[in-house]
């Protein structure tokens, strides 16, 4: 097994994901890319814009998607897996046989939007794998997330969860300089909750993990530029949002819209620096 860098060297800051979803009722974009054909030449696409990696997701997880059986999931991802191979991918997945596959497939990065919580081999999978893992917080699960999210201070909650599973994940083999984690934007979460962790994400950065940020086109976005029935935001919403995530610290930035994402964050990493070059 070939030896892997930490996390933030493999994919240095500020780097942006794309996103590949192979589904038929994701929030965006479901649909749009069922055919393995058409979500491989997408994947390539995102690549020449500037994506670092493409994350390839056979499962919805938008608000009030219901669950889908390992065996559909595999059938949505595993061609595309293959036809993307030798490209960095990850997975997105809380399924510990279709995040093995797709490590067996040449996937780097598992995705897993309950943080090892959804099923018990998952840690297991990405131990032996020794790949890279994004721990996601999600309060609830997808059919049930957006009832009602409560919180008495929402990103120290968030950052004691993150806390706790990254502790849980080294306890069961993960290197530490594998994980990142991501807040969950959305994922039980009020849009005023939303913001207040973008604000506040320094808090976050604190843990000494990479932090990845996934605001693309959710409706948090339509709420502010004031529509309250929004349920996607605009390219222009997600490039800002993007970029004051960057500017609070975030390393990585997943993204639909992804030539717009890496030119802005470009821009936001060369005043950051105060200078052209790298």
């Amino acid at each position: 097994m070939t030896e892997r860098t930490p996390i933030e060297e493999r994919w240095p800051r500020p780097a942006v994901m794309g996103v590949v979803n192979v589904t038929p009722d994701s929030f965006s974009d479901g649909g749009l890319f069922r055919a393995p054909a058409d979500a491989i030449e997408h994947g390539r696409r995102l690549f020449e814009e500037g994506a670092v990696m493409v994350d390839v997701g056979g499962e919805s997880t938008r608000p009030g998607a219901a669950p889908v059986s390992a065996g559909d999931e595999l059938r949505r991802i595993v061609p595309v897996l293959e036809g993307l191979a030798g490209s960095p991918v990850s997975i997105d997945t809380s399924k510990a046989v279709v995040a093995r596959r797709a490590l067996e497939l040449g996937a780097e990065l598992v995705n897993d939007v309950t943080a090892l919580r959804g099923d018990p081999e998952m840690a297991v999978v990405v131990a032996e794998g020794d790949a890279y893992v994004c721990l996601v917080h999600m309060q609830g699960e997808p059919r049930t997330m957006q009832a009602a999210p409560r919180y008495d201070d929402v990103v120290s909650e968030v950052l004691r969860f993150l806390e706790e599973r990254i502790a849980f994940a080294v306890e069961r083999g993960i290197r530490e300089e594998r994980i990142c984690v991501d807040p969950g934007i959305g994922f039980g979460k009020t849009p005023d909750q939303n913001l207040e962790l973008i604000r506040r994400l320094g808090e976050l950065v604190s843990l000494g993990r990479p932090v990845l940020i996934g605001v693309s086109r959710k409706s948090t976005l339509g709420k502010i530029l004031g529509d309250p029935a929004a349920t996607i935001g605009t390219i222009s919403a997600s490039v800002a949002a993007a970029v004051s995530a960057f500017e609070r610290g975030a390393w990585m930035v997943r993204a639909h819209d992804v030539r717009e994402t890496v030119e802005a964050l470009a821009v936001a990493a060369a005043v950051e620096r105060g200078t052209v070059s790298v």
